[in-house]
């Protein structure tokens, strides 16, 4: 086997990319952009991904060191939590998606400003994707995706493209993806990812 096994790479992709669509920090790439240049908002937005998702995969190969039993419970929790998680979100965004994109813009915009070279951009983004990240659900799939497979550098590929892929959406065409594909829709999508894989992992616990 090589260093990378694509279907690891390529499954943890498919989980990442929709939950990380709706989330926070495509709307602070898109945001980030109509302030900063946009290839500098890039590089800041999926180098603070890199960092998040090495950090993901360390700690998800601390949790492979335990039990299998335990490994495969505490993955399938970290799954039904986040399905759950965008489920609900998905269905209350529902009723109110222009206003709670509006009030996040708002938030991001007000908290960076505007102008400046190439340094500034990169670290404003920086500093506004690796706060928003910290802890954010995409990062502890990661960890349980790499505790679960035991395979961090495929996880670590497949969440970092996905993650980047979102930026360079967010970048490039954020404004016009926002007003013509409800992102609740998105989030119902990658909650019921989440819960299927739930369900495999528990499948796979019973199964021995």
């Amino acid at each position: 086997m090589g260093l990378v096994d694509v279907a690891v790479a390529v499954t943890t992709f498919v989980l990442v990319f929709p939950a990380e669509l709706p989330d926070k920090s495509f709307v602070a790439t898109l945001v980030l952009a109509t302030r900063f240049g946009r290839l500098w908002v890039w590089i800041g937005a999926v180098s603070a991904f890199a960092v998040q998702m090495l950090i993901a995969v360390l700690a998800g190969q601390l949790l492979a060191l335990a039990p299998r039993t335990l490994v495969l419970l505490a993955t399938a929790l970290l799954f039904a939590v986040g399905a759950v998680v965008l489920v609900r979100g998905g269905l209350e965004a529902r009723e109110q998606a222009a206003a709670e994109l509006a009030e996040e813009e708002a938030e991001i915009a007000a908290g960076v400003g505007s102008g400046g070279g190439p340094l500034r951009a990169l670290g404003a983004t920086f500093l506004v994707i690796f706060t928003a990240e910290w802890g954010d659900l995409t990062q502890l799939v990661a960890a349980g995706q790499a505790a679960r497979t035991q395979d961090p550098v495929s996880v670590f590929l497949g969440a970092w493209l996905a993650l980047a892929t979102v930026a360079a959406i967010g970048v490039a065409a954020g404004g016009w993806l926002a007003a013509r594909v409800p992102l609740w829709r998105i989030r119902l999508v990658a909650g019921a990812l989440f819960a299927l894989l739930a369900v495999a992992t528990l499948v796979e616990l019973a199964r021995g």
